[in-house]
């Protein structure tokens, strides 16, 4: 090996040494692309974005307090809807065994769905009399998220908006109560409590802290015999 060949070996496996360093950066990528199109993200998002344009649209009328109380809870539960539904798993109890990052996956999902629901939710209320504030819609959003991941991992993706739904029907009763008597004043119903309430914010952020732990770490329930 001459001189001049021991000084172009460096170079030339410089390149060959950046491409192997860009293939996890690629590879991650496309895991998380593929984890996102198999979930139905896109979808989700979109489900999101309809609920924020649809607060906007409803913001413009002219409701009662009792009324503009309920409002922003209905676009709530249908962004924790959207949000647990991408829990469900196309393939199954396979997925489950060969998914080194899945746990990972299934953690960031949630958490960029969350994120993006609340600013869609409160650039949706900007400009706008939003009763309760953004507060009360991140706190509402936050909790019954919480509640839709429990319940994919109790009943699986698929039903996982029955949680949000549920609740979103106890938490407008919950209201409907504070205009007609006995009123229900209890933290486990947030919707009910005033934004500032720190009672009802630290019950709302335990229930989506569980639902996140549990569906981080075990994922939806994959109902016997079915591939979701």
């Amino acid at each position: 090996m001459t001189a001049g060949t021991a000084q172009n070996v460096p170079t030339a496996a410089a390149p060959d040494r950046r491409a192997r360093l860009a293939r996890p950066s690629r590879a991650g990528t496309r895991l998380l692309r593929l984890h996102a199109v198999s979930r139905r993200v896109p979808a989700a998002v979109a489900a999101i974005a309809a609920c924020a344009i649809g607060l906007r649209i409803a913001l413009l009328g002219h409701w009662d307090t009792y009324g503009a109380l309920q409002l922003p809870l209905v676009f709530d539960a249908g962004c924790a809807a959207a949000i647990t539904i991408t829990t469900a798993s196309p393939i199954g109890e396979p997925e489950r065994v060969t998914g080194r990052w899945l746990p990972f996956l299934r953690l960031a999902t949630v958490l960029a769905l969350t994120a993006i629901a609340a600013v869609a939710l409160a650039v949706a209320g900007t400009g706008a009399h939003l009763a309760g504030g953004n507060l009360d819609v991140l706190r509402n959003l936050a909790g019954m998220t919480g509640i839709g991941l429990l319940c994919a991992a109790a009943l699986g993706g698929g039903l996982a908006w029955v949680g949000p739904t549920g609740y979103m029907v106890v938490g407008a009763y919950a209201l409907y109560t504070q205009w007609h008597h006995p009123a229900l004043t209890t933290p486990w119903i947030w919707p009910a409590r005033p934004p500032h309430d720190l009672g009802a914010g630290l019950c709302a952020a335990l229930v989506f802290a569980i639902g996140m732990a549990v569906i981080t770490v075990r994922g939806a329930r994959d109902p016997a015999g079915e591939s979701n």
